[in-house]
């Protein structure tokens, strides 16, 4: 059997191209069709859903059509599930849950139409085969291709928060609708005008979708509020928590808090800090190190446990010794870990990593200090008289944009190198790992205002855009990109594609991304959003800041 695969969806494909032997993040031929089949079978769910129309036939269960679909979209995105034999369950519940959907639209009488998608029943001896015919470049035009897969990236970065949400117990019909009729439409429409709206309308649901995850977090957690945050450790032995779910860090912190054990959070697990009801656990430590790519590292001297909540999975080297240590839940999974499941209730028993963390060492310390953080929305309007006045008396003549994601490739220096550059009239607003490549630096205040600003995870962009809009209210000004905000943000994976397209839908234009445009951008797609949008790729720090009229 033919072993090959093709996979660009993340700012890492080979060659800026598509990967198509092995995976630079790291998964393997097998696990990358097995992902392709798996999604080839939820744009049968989505398609199947489309028949019933306003006939409430194949949905009476539907709730647990969302949730499926949400975490099997979650568990294709970059860096969250290498365990193939998880990906193969899932693919069995999607063709049962399918001809499920089917027969209840056949009971009401609906037509159903003989295409693939609908009618493929395989068994797991034939699912590698199938796989080869469904991947990426199954769709042979390369611009439909291109925008098909803009939108599909940017549904499982909507669908990521949309578990997240339901896991704090909010659900939105309308948004998990949308992702439905979006995979639907991603079968059965070819018009490169109706997919360009498509994606676009994409965006305008991701805004939904992370305006009810915020409302998610803050209702049960409180408003991010100002927080420094310790980067020591103490000599405890502790837990590490890696990922983007605070429900998970929330139920380990309690089944922990009389075990003589410390919790530190990694990557984009940092703002579980900055909420007021998670802050409330003493032995919320600290967090332990920096963004997702300089785990294999990290892991071997924090000593103890480490529980990944979502993606940002490196895998290990074969001379890992942290391997037997760390625990996968939700959409993750890799092989020969340990991954925990909830109960019907949504309840997790921590109580394994609980016992193995009390039997090792406290971690090695990799660094002294702390950092600052918590600079949702709710927190710089609370601020808002001060950044005002610092603008109109000219202490800050710039906010800069900077979130999105970190990676391991050198050319992300320029980051680092970039934010130094910035004059100390600019401040930097930030959210998602991104913020590992400059967070550390001594950029000082203006006027008691840092020059760092981070919001929170990938999804907390959401409060740099609210932030921009209640600016431009202040202001009195008739559109956003009147505002003195540039923005250079960097990408990795497909959470950080809805960012995108959220902002564009809010009609931001000037986007500069980086370090490199996606490889999933045909020429003639990535055009329309230059001329449309004003999006552009990064060149030299020095040429960067001229043309966001910053120096």
């Amino acid at each position: 059997m033919e072993k090959n695969m093709f996979c660009y969806q993340c700012q890492e494909t080979a060659n800026g191209i598509g990967c198509k032997l092995i995976g630079v993040c790291g998964k393997k031929p097998e696990v990358a069709k097995a992902q392709d089949l798996l999604i080839y079978l939820l744009k049968g769910i989505g398609v199947a859903v489309s028949l019933c129309k306003s006939k409430p036939c194949c949905c009476s269960k539907r709730a647990d059509v969302y949730n499926f679909v949400n975490d099997s979209l979650f568990c294709t995105i970059t860096n969250a599930n290498f365990d193939k034999e998880s990906i193969y369950k899932r693919i069995d519940e999607a063709i049962v849950l399918r001809n499920q959907l089917i027969s209840r639209i056949k009971e009401k009488g609906v037509a159903i139409p003989d295409i693939d998608v609908l009618t493929w029943n395989g068994n797991r001896t034939e699912y590698d085969e199938k796989a080869q015919t469904v991947g990426v470049l199954s769709c042979k035009n390369e611009d439909i291709r291109s925008l098909k897969e803009l939108t599909m990236y940017g549904l499982k970065g909507m669908a990521a928060y949309l578990e997240h949400a339901a896991r704090l117990g909010l659900v939105e019909t309308e948004i998990n609708d949308f992702i439905l009729y979006a995979l639907s439409e991603l079968v059965l429409n070819e018009d490169a005008t109706s997919l360009t709206a498509l994606a676009l309308t994409t965006g305008e649901w991701g805004v939904k979708a992370m305006a009810l995850l915020d409302k998610a977090n803050t209702t049960a957690y409180g408003n991010p509020k100002i927080t420094e945050v310790n980067i020591s450790v103490g000599n405890r032995p502790g837990i590490l928590v890696s990922g983007h779910d605070l429900n998970d860090i929330e139920q380990l912190l309690e089944q922990s808090k009389d075990s003589g054990i410390d919790i530190y959070t990694h990557g984009e697990m940092l703002p579980a800090h900055y909420y007021p009801r998670l802050k409330k656990y003493a032995h919320l430590r600290g967090n332990y190190g920096n963004a997702w790519w300089k785990q294999r590292e990290e892991f071997e001297t924090f000593n103890g446990p480490i529980l990944f909540t979502t993606n940002c999975i490196v895998p290990p080297t074969g001379k890992a010794t942290y391997s037997g240590r760390v625990y996968t839940t939700n959409s993750t999974g890799y092989p020969g870990w340990k991954h925990i499941v909830s109960d019907m209730n949504g309840k997790k028993d921590f109580s394994e990593i609980i016992a193995l963390a009390k039997t090792c060492k406290a971690p090695k310390e990799i660094e002294k200090g702390s950092i600052v953080g918590g600079f949702a929305h709710e927190q710089v309007f609370a601020l808002a008289d001060k950044v005002v006045e610092a603008v109109k008396n000219g202490d800050i003549r710039k906010f800069i944009v900077m979130a999105g994601c970190d990676g391991r490739m050198k050319n992300r220096d320029y980051y680092t190198e970039f934010a130094k550059s910035l004059p100390q009239d600019c401040v930097i607003l930030t959210a998602g790992c991104a913020k590992y490549r400059y967070n550390k630096l001594p950029f000082g205040d203006i006027n008691g205002i840092p020059r760092v600003l981070d919001a929170g995870q990938c999804n907390d962009s959401y409060s740099l855009a609210l932030i921009a809009l209640k600016l431009k209210e202040v202001f009195g000004l008739n559109d956003i990109n009147e505002l003195p905000i540039a923005y250079n943000i960097a990408w990795y994976e497909q959470k950080a594609v809805i960012v995108l397209l959220a902002l564009l839908s809010l009609g931001v234009k000037n986007i500069h991304l980086g370090p490199t445009l996606p490889a999933f951008l045909s020429p003639n797609v990535a055009k329309v959003l230059v001329d449309n949008f004003g999006i552009s790729g990064i060149n030299t720090v020095d040429e960067d800041l001229k043309r966001l009229g910053i120096l």
